[in-house]
């Protein structure tokens, strides 16, 4: 999400902002704010790299336009995450199932596997086996 990097400063949220209202020269851009010409050419170049703008050259001249389709990529997974979370449907309920039928398979083993012995080799009695849960 290059748009992200692109937002990431507010120089190059107010150039955003300008060319919104319509595409702009380089030099048109640069008028607008008290920083150096090659400081605002460093802040189109990082928004031509992002995607958010598109640039076509006049004679000698760079006009910079605004392409916002990176932008709604950006604002698309903001509202996911500021939004309400998804409803969890019936997939924790498989889920439950299949741990409910795992633990039957086993308890029906363990039954047909006879009494369980114990280390030294006695045969534990019923009492001591724990698939009655």
């Amino acid at each position: 999400m290059d748009g992200v990097r692109a937002i990431a400063d507010p120089v190059r949220r107010e150039i955003l902002e300008l060319l919104r209202e319509a595409p702009l020269p380089a030099g048109a851009v640069a008028e607008h704010f008290a920083i150096s010409r090659p400081a605002v050419s460093r802040h189109l170049r990082v928004l031509l790299e992002c995607g958010v703008v598109e640039v076509a050259t006049e004679g000698r001249r760079r006009v910079y336009a605004l392409r916002p389709a990176p932008l709604a990529e950006v604002a698309g997974y903001l509202r996911r995450l500021i939004g309400p979370a998804p409803q969890r449907g019936p997939a924790p309920r498989v889920g439950l199932d299949a741990l409910a039928t795992e633990v039957a398979r086993t308890r029906r083993e363990r039954r047909a596997a006879g009494p369980m012995t114990t280390r030294s080799g006695a045969s534990a009695g019923p009492a001591t086996r724990r698939d009655s849960a």
